[in-house]
């Protein structure tokens, strides 16, 4: 369970209460047990997952939430994404950026296409709260030992946009709110669901949030093993579409009582069939990929998406980063002498590829079939529910 956070300025805090209370009340329940995807039997694909399920499952990784849940009108948060214990900025991992459709904000992108490489954790938070964040990344990554000449910094924060749940407007994600989820991050069970950066979030019309996966998977081979690389994803759902559960038309069985948009860009109503929204996608392995072949698994991330029934709107920000925690990959602050490394061929990439996509499709369920019943002053988004869910797959 996430801990409580500070009060906004000038506001009512109700602490530990609110995500305790029922919901009954309409409040997201976070920690309320429900099922991921495969307690329901369903398992994307045909490699084995790491044993989280997680995108934790790959070496190093760590994942902090903090869950702003304020009031009748606060549901937003944070996700940290740190991709090793070390100081990222001095040690810094190969990375890449997919853009599937630019409809969002994905702050130092650009740096990250153009070098290669990543230097902070990767933050995920509502649209409005992009600025607040880059500058909690910068002050984090300048206050860390070692740092102490650093002149630049490239703060890699994603958005998708929870004003239909959150009073986004309200600007309640603060620089602490940030720092406290860098600092918390952990290895281990990912919490999925609303919390964090998706605690405002609604996927096909459903509640969505927080998902996370992982495949094992041995280039050499094609096959899945115990000591082979590891692909993990994790997903912030809040995008639309027809929702597709392992080849299963849902949304042609099962509607959620509102189609309100997955995400507010545009002001005015919202058409029902509209498929307007985002997601942010984060994938991690400890193949040793270059930023080149990572850009190419990150697209696969995107593409995985349409298995789940996405629309890929013209409002819908698609977007996907991937990096490596290769020691072979890493590049040294001020590194400028030649040496050898070994890289994973292109020829080998299609096992991880596939795995990016299972796990990717995975991670999209995990987010809603976890996500709990969600109530503010702006709207609702229902919880899928379950047992309709697991009678038309039996169907």
């Amino acid at each position: 369970m996430q801990e409580p956070c500070k009060p906004h300025a000038g506001r009512k805090w109700l602490g530990l209460l609110v995500v305790l209370i029922s919901a009954q009340s309409g409040v997201a329940v976070v920690g309320q047990s429900r099922p991921r995807a495969r307690d329901l039997g369903i398992a994307p694909g045909v490699y084995q997952p790491g044993p989280l399920n997680a995108i934790t499952d790959v070496d190093g990784v760590r994942v902090g939430h903090t869950t702003l849940i304020e009031g009748d009108d606060v549901r937003t948060g944070v996700t940290a994404i740190v991709p090793h214990g070390g100081n990222v900025f001095q040690d810094k991992v190969a990375g890449a950026v997919f853009v599937g459709n630019a409809f969002g904000k994905l702050a130092g992108s650009t740096q990250v296409n153009e070098l290669g490489t990543i230097e902070t954790p990767i933050v995920l938070t509502n649209t409005l709260s992009v600025g607040a964040a880059m500058d909690a990344v910068v002050r984090y990554t300048l206050a860390q030992p070692g740092n102490e000449q650093v002149r630049s910094v490239n703060a890699v924060v994603g958005e998708t946009n929870d004003g239909g749940l959150n009073d986004i407007r309200g600007l309640h994600v603060s620089r602490e709110h940030v720092i406290d989820a860098i600092r918390n991050a952990k290895s281990g069970a990912v919490t999925e669901g609303a919390v964090g950066a998706g605690t405002g979030t609604i996927c096909y019309g459903w509640k969505g949030g927080i998902g996370t996966s992982s495949r094992k998977v041995d280039p050499s081979t094609g096959s899945g093993r115990v000591g082979a690389y590891t692909v993990g994803v994790l997903a912030q759902t809040n995008f639309g579409g027809n929702l597709t559960i392992s080849g299963v038309p849902i949304f042609k069985l099962l509607q959620p009582p509102s189609r309100r948009s997955a995400d507010v860009r545009r002001p005015g109503p919202v058409d029902p069939a509209s498929a307007h929204g985002s997601c942010m996608l984060v994938v991690a392995t400890d193949a040793p990929c270059d930023a080149r072949d990572l850009q190419r698994l990150a697209r696969r991330a995107v593409f995985g998406l349409a298995r789940t029934g996405s629309a890929y709107s013209n409002g819908s920000g698609d977007f996907a980063i991937a990096f490596s925690t290769s020691l072979e990959m890493r590049s040294r602050f001020d590194e400028t002498t030649p040496r050898a490394r070994q890289v994973l061929p292109p020829d080998a990439m299609s096992p991880l590829f596939e795995a990016a996509l299972e796990a990717t499709e995975e991670a999209v369920y995990n987010s809603l079939f976890q996500a709990t019943t969600t109530t503010s002053r702006v709207g609702t988004a229902q919880a899928i529910p379950i047992e309709k869910v697991r009678e038309l797959l039996k169907k």
